[in-house]
């Protein structure tokens, strides 16, 4: 086992007994915030949408009480199939850690190159802390500042098709407000910087012969609220572009999410990867299932 992937399971149990160590706390959610203020689960495991970290925070609880989050989500397009599942635990509603595993079935690939490897798997470690402002109660939307660090599996694919590394860090900026009466609807909004070297998520590794340094992307969210279980709209996010082995382009959805009480959440959509290691048009079916405490 190389040093960097000590290093990874060493912080991913790290932060997998802090959430388990506040099972065994004083204080719980108790379900102080609205229903579905805590968002869905993100594909990297932040509270977010399925593709966008958005700035609240999993769980419902209050700046007095602990709560967190289990998800499981499955991804599937035309050539590929993306699976990911992980927790996140959060501290008074202002520091959230999380843990992800994804995996990616490369089948078609394999087969058109003759690869020796069957799927692509990645843990993303992050932690989000709250800055300032609400997505309800105040004039400023809610800041939130996040950092995932992702660790490839198996190095081997990515540093062949020109990554420079098999581990990177992304840095965030995420900003989200719910506004209560726009033309007589709620409607969410959200904005996400992100300084990032990842291809493809961090699946295809980080960094490229395209580029070395890191690059600033943006990322977006734009949400009607139906009624208070039902929610509607659309996520964008940018994608650097570091690999002259297959462009990569920027990543859509549309989604439905529907949250019939506190404890549950279940988010389908239709994702747009656009064209992923060679192959054109990606896109397909997106479900996820969330249990909050």
């Amino acid at each position: 086992m190389n040093r960097r992937s000590s290093r990874a399971k060493i912080l991913a149990r790290a932060v997998l007994l802090a959430c388990l160590a506040c099972l065994a706390g004083p204080t719980f959610a108790a379900g102080g915030r609205l229903l579905a203020s805590g968002g869905a689960s993100q594909v990297e495991g932040a509270a977010g949408g399925g593709l966008v970290p958005w700035a609240v925070l999993a769980g419902y609880g209050t700046r007095d009480e602990n709560g967190g989050t289990a998800f499981a989500s499955r991804l599937h397009t035309d050539d590929y199939r993306l699976e990911a599942f992980g927790l996140a635990w959060t501290f008074r509603n202002r520091l959230e850690l999380s843990l992800a595993r994804q995996r990616l079935d490369i089948g078609v690939l394999q087969r058109q190159l003759d690869l020796p490897w069957a799927a692509l798997g990645q843990d993303v470690i992050g932690a989000k802390l709250r800055l300032g402002g609400d997505l309800l109660y105040t004039p400023w939307p809610q800041f939130s500042l996040g950092v995932q660090y992702k660790r490839s599996h198996d190095d081997a694919l990515p540093l062949a098709i020109g990554a420079r590394s098999g581990d990177g860090w992304d840095v965030y900026l995420s900003a989200s407000k719910l506004f209560l009466d726009m033309a007589g609807q709620q409607v969410l909004f959200g904005l996400t910087l992100r300084s990032t070297r990842a291809n493809q998520f961090g699946l295809l590794g980080h960094g490229g012969d395209l580029g070395r340094g890191r690059d600033l992307v943006w990322e977006g969210v734009a949400a009607l609220l139906l009624d208070p279980s039902w929610v509607v709209g659309a996520e964008y996010r940018q994608k650097p572009d570091n690999l002259a082995f297959a462009a990569e382009e920027g990543a859509r959805d549309l989604f439905l999410a529907w949250f019939p009480n506190k404890r549950v959440a279940v988010v389908a959509g239709w994702v747009d990867l656009g064209d992923v290691a060679t192959l054109g048009q990606q896109q397909g079916p997106y479900l996820s299932i969330q249990v909050s405490h």
